[in-house]
C-alpha cells in the first residue's frame, strides 16, 4: 500500500508511540507484508526466526520488537507488538468505510458495452473495463480492476479480505487487508469462485486466463497469462503461477509456492514445494507424473506378489 504524502520516520513513530533509530526525515512511501516490500517501504517482524529476513529485506523501515543495530540506509520503528502496530498504521492511512448504501458505487467506473446483470454489488474505486459481462449476483470489493472482454459468471466474489491471522493465547487477530485484485483482459471466471484481496499489495490473474466454478485464489497470489484452473482448485495466498499453467481438477497449492511456465498438475494433486516448469506432475505430496505412475506401478506389484505368497503359504 502506498502512502501519499510521503512520511517521515518521525510522523510515522508519532502515529504508533514508538521509539525510533534513524535519521527523523527518513521518507516512508508505502506499508507492505514481507513478501512484497520494496524501498520506501514498512514491514513489520515479530519473531526471531524471521529478524534477517526482514532487516535484509527491499523494505527502508523495520517495524521490529526488539532493540537491534540498524542496518545501513535503513531505519528501524521499535514496538512491544508490531502487528498490532502495523494494524493501526493501515487503519490510519487506509480507514475502512462500511458506508456503501447503493449496489453499484458512484466511483466505479465501467467501460463501454459491458454488461452489468441484476443484483450485481460493485464497490468502491472499482474499474471495469470494455465489453465485460458480470453475472447476477456476482460481488466486486472496493478497488478492484477488471480489464476488457472479463466475463464474470454468477455468485462470484472479487476481492475478499485475506485469510491472514496472528494467533493469541485467547484469540486470533485479523490483519486487515488494504490491497487489491486485478483481473486482466480476455479473462473468464466460472460461478462461485472467489478471489482474495492482497494483504498490501495485489493478487492478480493475468490476461486470457480462464477458472472453472468453485476456485479460490488466496491473497497476493499472481497467476500468470493464460492459465487453466479446473473445478475445485485451491490456491494458498503468496503464490507465484507463471504463465502457461494448467492445474486439474481440486489440485490444492500451499502458500509460499513458485509454479513455473507451462506446468501441469494432474487431478487432486498437491506440491509441497516449487515447481519446475513444463513438466507434469501428479500425487501428494506432486512428483512428475511418470515417475509417479512408475511408483503406482511398483507399489501394485509389491502388492500382487505379496498377496501370492500369502496364499501360498496357506497352501
Amino acid at each position: 500500500m502506498k502512502i501519499s504524502p510521503a512520511q517521515t520516520l518521525e510522523q510515522i513513530a508519532a502515529i504508533i508511540g514508538a521509539e525510533f533509530d534513524g535519521d527523523p526525515k527518513h521518507s516512508i512511501t508505502g506499508l507492505n507484508e514481507i513478501h512484497r516490500v520494496e524501498k520506501g517501504d514498512v514491514v513489520f517482524v515479530d519473531h526471531p526466526k524471521y529478524y534477517d529476513k526482514a532487516l535484509e529485506s527491499k523494505a527502508t523501515t523495520i517495524l521490529i520488537n526488539k532493540k537491534v543495530p540498524c542496518p545501513k540506509g535503513k531505519a528501524l520503528l521499535f514496538a512491544d507488538d508490531p502487528f498490532t502496530a502495523y494494524i493501526k498504521l493501515v487503519n490510519h492511512f487506509h480507514p475502512q468505510d462500511f458506508t456503501q448504501k447503493e449496489m453499484i458505487s458512484p466511483s466505479a467506473k465501467i467501460g463501454k458495452n459491458s454488461v452489468i446483470m441484476p443484483g450485481v454489488f460493485i464497490g468502491k474505486n472499482v474499474v471495469i473495463g470494455n465489453d465485460c459481462v458480470i453475472h447476477p449476483n456476482v460481488t466486486i470489493y472496493d478497488e478492484t480492476i477488471i480489464g476488457n472482454r472479463v466475463n464474470i459468471h454468477s455468485g462470484t466474489v472479487i476481492g475478499g479480505d485475506a485469510f491472514y491471522y496472528k494467533r493469541r493465547p485467547e484469540k486470533y487477530d485479523k490483519m486487515v487487508s488494504c490491497g487489491n485484485v486485478v483481473i486482466e483482459d480476455d479473462v473468464e471466471i466460472g460461478t462461485c469462485c472467489t478471489i482474495d484481496r492482497g494483504v498490501s499489495d495485489t493478487t492478480r490473474i493475468g490476461a486470457g486466463s480462464k477458472l472453472d466454478n468453485q476456485v479460490h485464489v488466496g491473497h497476493d497470489t499472481i497467476v500468470g497469462k493464460m492459465c487453466l484452473f479446473a473445478a475445485q482448485v485451491g490456491i494458498a495466498g503468496v503464490v507465484t503461477i507463471e504463465d502457461n499453467v494448467i492445474l486439474w481438477g481440486q489440485v490444492g497449492v500451499p502458500s509460499n509456492i513458485h509454479i513455473g511456465k507451462g506446468a501441469v498438475l494432474l487431478g487432486q494433486s498437491a506440491p509441497s514445494k516449487s515447481l519446475e516448469g513444463g513438466k507434469s506432475y501428479l500425487g501428494s505430496p506432486a512428483g512428475e507424473a511418470k515417475d509417479k505412475m512408475r511408483e503406482i506401478i511398483t507399489l501394485k506389484k509389491i502388492t500382487e506378489d505379496l498377496a501370492k505368497k500369502t496364499e501360498n503359504s496357506k497352501e
